[in-house]
């Protein structure tokens, strides 16, 4: 089981928006970076765990927790004129932009960047890296958990 970092913008699309989903589960569209797209694609599987990420917010920080609960499929909203997330050079037989479908498990206690930052345990993380700004990261066993602790979370 691989666990994750999914950065979403809470004014667009929340933790709260996920928990109040159809079977409170959503496809994890639009997203337009190779290295995050290829994450989804290749390395994703049914059932890892994720940390929902809060960003451009006042404070940004972990809100929750989900599960992949898809494998990877072809985000159609690339196909979509009307998308903002439209790509030209997407086709149906070559549809360029991939995504996953994440399930609510559980809100945290919100974690701020800033008390992830004056973390010991969490240094590594890539959020953490000056200049990262993917919105789909790898995260490690240990820091998953740590942070599910510092939300008040036992482990799931």
């Amino acid at each position: 089981m691989n666990h994750w970092l999914m950065k979403t913008e809470p004014d667009v699309f929340s933790i709260d928006d996920l928990k109040k989903s159809k079977d409170q589960t959503t496809s994890w569209e639009g997203v337009r970076n190779y290295q995050a797209r290829n994450f989804m694609m290749k390395e994703m599987k049914v059932g890892d765990k994720v940390l929902i990420y809060h960003s451009n917010a006042n404070p940004p920080g972990i809100a929750g927790v989900a599960q992949v609960s898809s494998e990877s499929y072809p985000d159609k909203t690339a196909l979509d004129k009307k998308s903002e997330y439209f790509d030209p050079k997407a086709t149906k037989e070559n549809p360029r932009w991939f995504l996953v479908d994440v399930k609510f498990v559980k809100k945290l206690s919100f974690i701020p960047l800033e008390s992830i930052k004056q973390e010991g345990q969490l240094k590594n993380m890539m959020i953490l890296r000056k200049g990262s700004r993917l919105s789909i990261t790898p995260v490690s066993k240990e820091e998953f958990e740590h942070i599910c602790q510092l939300g008040s979370l036992t482990k799931i």
